[in-house]
């Protein structure tokens, strides 16, 4: 009689179960077929801890392989270790493109699993896109945005996935990493995983779990005195982009990515925990090199803080944290500038400016605007800060508006610019007023705006009929743009998004305006278990009209999302540029705003790309 059937069978850790059963699909992997571990080596230690320890943190920046370590995990708990298990990701929709795009095709392409998990098309497997059945337990996908599914079945294994992306709140329920970490309970042998690229440091939520786990840094050694180190930006230089080298720390000798990277590196602990925590950036990965890497931070360089803020997160996986909270009225004094003149005195729009936005902020007794110019490199260009007074429940303070809106903007050169996009202002108390006048006038790209401040949202939404009037109506991001303006406003001469503004104070960029334009700050606001961040109004500034048109005029820009390269070479003035034909002229200043029906448009509007057509 074979004894060996009743033998249990060898105990493998993660990285032996990968190297002997898993096979990397043909539409998920650019190098398909047998699973290597030592393809990147330092994925070894990672997953072997999961199996070892009850919680694991893995901050890493992008390219390193972190999603096919949680499918080893996931592959590992199908077939060798069969249990209940629970994949969160920020949303839904996530969890459904994993589950189609990585999960499925594992499944499919390794024998192993493919024997276990049955087909979901089958009538009889009991399997759907977000649920997996096997013979001693189930594989369930959920989005942090969906409060009942974390309040579901328990589970011993909890694979959390970009935890910095996850919401503070899960509806009404309170924060969904600590309702899905409430389901392992019932577990002795639970295991808690946490991974993420980091996000803003104020918000993060795996930058402060790393910092009580053991700080674990990928280490290798000096090609030449051998001591061990984690690659650093800060040694890393560049005279050649091409062929980037790295210094050693403690014999100051340089040396090439291949000299390093052929080095037997290890995982180097900064502090004692029984949570395991890995630290890596891009500079270990086998998928990107460091010529890619720098030529990554020129570009983002280039664009300015808000591109270098993602560079740092996704090159080398650490949180980004705001230089400053507060931006001071000296702080920008520096970007006053002399506009050219025209021939009358008047100023005229500096030549680098390509397209023109608008923002209109409505109060009780009037309009107040703002006309923002827009070059290569997201700079802007203040170009006139203006109010109408009037009651906006009455025409008159309209019809100076839409005077304005078309009137003509001319550089020195004789080019003449008009308002390519205006956002007004629906919320408050002249709603129908700001409808009745946008309705007409959407062909001239005027719209309605509401403003929404919860943290996270896109900058603009797509545009919805739902009202009244049927107009489009967008939805901002006012949180998001806020931060993207105060970025910008940070950026120095020379870098991108860096807002010039004119030293001529008669065209309304004078102390009220600046004070106005930096009479919010950021905050993180903590209670209840969760953080919110916030812009709420400095003691010491009450106006925040320049701030909101400023808003709302990078909103417009947002809308258009014009290829500023295209317009620059000439290709794209006609697109941009012509606010109306002659089939959709402006109301002129006399006509009043009326709710009757208007002649059927030649061309119902379509919205692609944020583009109104």
């Amino acid at each position: 009689m074979n004894n060996d059937i009743f033998r249990p069978p060898p105990e493998l850790t993660i990285s032996q179960w990968a190297d002997e059963f898993r096979y990397l699909s043909a539409e998920a992997s650019p190098e398909p077929g047998k699973w290597l571990t030592s393809r990147a080596e330092y994925q070894r230690d990672m997953m072997d801890a999961i199996k070892l320890s009850e919680r694991v943190v893995i901050m890493t920046a992008a390219q390193v392989g972190k999603s096919e370590l949680l499918l080893n995990t996931l592959g590992y708990f199908i077939h060798y270790d069969p249990c209940p298990v629970l994949m969160l990701q920020p949303t839904i929709q996530m969890a459904e493109d994993f589950s189609k795009d990585r999960l499925a095709p594992m499944i499919r392409d390794t024998p192993v699993l493919a024997e276990r998990v049955a087909d979901p098309k089958s009538r009889t497997s009991g399997n759907t896109l977000l649920h997996k059945n096997f013979t001693g337990g189930h594989v369930t996908l959920v989005g942090t945005n969906s409060p009942a599914s974390l309040a579901s079945r328990p589970v011993r294994v909890l694979l959390c996935d970009e935890v910095d992306r996850y919401p503070h709140s899960a509806g009404e329920e309170g924060d969904p990493l600590t309702l899905a970490v409430k389901r392992t309970s019932n577990f002795w042998n639970r295991r808690i995983i946490q991974v993420s690229t980091p996000a803003m440091k104020e918000t993060s939520r795996i930058e402060p779990a790393y910092s009580l786990s053991t700080q674990e840094e990928w280490c290798i050694p000096c090609p030449k005195c051998g001591h061990y180190q984690p690659y650093s930006w800060d040694n890393l230089l560049y005279k050649d982009r091409t062929e980037p080298v790295m210094r050693c720390v403690k014999c100051g000798q340089e040396f090439s990515e291949s000299d390093w990277k052929a080095g037997i590196g290890r995982w180097i602990a900064g502090a004692e925990s029984s949570t395991r925590g890995f630290h890596l950036n891009a500079f270990a990965s086998p998928w990107v090199s460091w010529p890619e890497i720098v030529q990554a931070y020129d570009e983002a360089y280039a664009v300015g803080e808000e591109a270098i803020k993602g560079w740092i997160n996704m090159f080398l996986g650490e949180a980004y944290e705001n230089s400053e909270g507060v931006i001071e009225l000296e702080d920008i004094n520096s970007n006053g500038e002399d506009y050219p003149k025209l021939p009358d005195g008047t100023q005229a729009v500096p030549n680098d400016v390509l397209l023109l936005t608008c923002g209109v902020d409505v109060q009780d007794d009037r309009l107040e605007l703002e006309v923002v110019g827009w070059g290569l490199g997201n700079q802007s260009w203040g170009i006139e800060y203006k109010i109408l007074y009037g009651n906006p429940g009455s025409l008159d303070v309209w019809r100076d508006l839409d005077a304005y809106l078309a009137k003509e903007f001319r550089k020195i050169t004789g080019e003449a610019l008009v308002i390519a996009c205006t956002c007004i202002d629906s919320g408050g108390h002249n709603t129908d007023s700001v409808y009745k006048f946008t309705k007409p006038r959407t062909r001239r790209r005027i719209f309605p705006i509401v403003g929404r401040g919860q943290w996270g949202m896109p900058s603009v939404r797509k545009p919805s009929r739902n009202n009244r009037y049927r107009v489009p109506l967008f939805t901002l991001g006012v949180s998001t743009i806020k931060g993207t303006l105060h970025t910008r406003l940070k950026a120095k001469k020379g870098e991108g998004g860096y807002c010039h503004f004119p030293k001529d104070k008669s065209t309304g960029y004078d102390e009220i305006y600046f004070s106005g334009l930096l009479s919010e700050r950021m905050v993180i606001r903590r209670g209840r278990g969760r953080e919110l961040v916030r812009w709420e109004t400095r003691a010491d500034h009450t106006r925040n009209e320049p701030l909101d048109c400023r808003v709302y005029a990078m909103g417009a820009f947002e809308i258009l999302n014009p290829d500023l390269r295209r317009y620059a070479a000439g290709l794209g003035k006609k697109e941009y540029n012509t606010q109306y034909t002659e089939t959709s002229a402006p109301q002129n200043t006399n006509t009043t705003i009326s709710t009757r029906k208007s002649p059927p448009a030649p061309k119902r509007l379509v919205f692609r790309r944020g583009f109104a057509l």
